[in-house]
């Protein structure tokens, strides 16, 4: 009998080591980082603002996110339009949460995001490959993004032209631009007007943020 409990208590000890070896296993263990779902672009389109409405503007940033092996989700561009059946940036993007190349946390859900506790910083708002991108202080500046959005990201009334004709002019009109480094991300100040050159002038380069819509 003896012997039994002897040959019993060695089994449960080691079954409680492979246990315990196990938790520590599953503790060590890191996380998997999450899927890049959100980028600014690290590029415009190189026409200023003219980007091809919104479907060129979507275009471009499913482009880009192909480029960094994220082609397989459905992208959509921050942006708003004006006038008939305009449309509101908040409205592209789908529900969150959204994270950026690096796996960091940028915003849990829409009202978040325009809130705030946002998490956009020069440190969060990176491009498709991780990069960040020069803000102020820097030269060139190029922390101009292009959304056409007021704070809580909707779009303006029809009248003054926020969206450089909806995105399909770089001769004529302005944009409503944000600023990724600083807390008016999506909505800070008008351009100088739409053309490269002009977006140049006020510290961007036609860059915008893009979200994969989920």
């Amino acid at each position: 009998m003896i012997r039994m409990l002897s040959v019993f208590g060695v089994i449960g000890i080691g079954l409680l080591g492979s246990y315990l070896a196990l938790a520590q296993n599953a503790a060590q263990t890191p996380a998997p980082t999450p899927p890049m779902t959100f980028f600014l672009t690290s590029e415009g389109t190189g026409k200023g603002a003219d980007l091809g409405g919104l479907a060129g503007a979507d275009a471009h940033c499913q482009m880009l996110a192909a480029t960094a092996n994220a082609g397989n989700r459905t992208w959509r561009a921050y942006l708003s339009t004006q006038g008939p059946n305009a449309v509101h940036a908040r409205d592209r993007i789908g529900r969150g949460p959204w994270h950026n190349a690096r796996g960091v946390l940028i915003g849990q859900n829409v009202d978040e995001m325009h809130g705030m506790l946002h998490r956009f910083t020069p440190m969060t708002v990176l491009d498709q490959a991780g990069r960040m991108i020069p803000g102020g202080g820097y030269a060139p500046n190029r922390h101009d993004v292009l959304t056409g959005s007021n704070l809580d990201g909707r779009g303006f009334p029809a009248g003054d032209d926020m969206t450089c004709n909806n995105w399909t002019s770089s001769t004529t009109g302005k944009a409503k631009v944000g600023h990724h480094d600083r807390a008016a991300w999506n909505s800070a100040h008008d351009s100088q007007g739409c053309s490269q050159q002009q977006l140049r002038n006020s510290g961007g380069d036609g860059l915008f943020y893009c979200f994969a819509a989920q």
